[in-house]
């Protein structure tokens, strides 16, 4: 099985790389996969490569399951 965390845009590095940010913390990702990525995008990310540019509402979504994720004990 495959996930991908969604996380926003904060950089645009260079036509091939961004930098995202996701509960806090920022990375790198590799965006050959998806065009036209803009400053502010919600983007899925899988593996360092951003993979698919999502609403604001699905990523605000998808965060809220991680959190519950985390938060709640198994």
């Amino acid at each position: 099985m495959c996930l991908a965390v969604p996380a926003q845009v904060v950089n645009i590095i260079n036509e091939f790389t961004v930098e995202v940010e996701t509960f806090g913390n920022r990375a790198q990702v590799n965006t050959t996969l998806v065009d036209n990525i803009q400053l502010g995008d919600y983007v899925l990310v899988h593996a360092g490569m951003a993979i698919e540019i999502v609403d604001q509402q699905s990523a605000e979504e998808s965060m809220h399951l991680w959190r519950e994720l985390y938060v709640t004990p198994f």
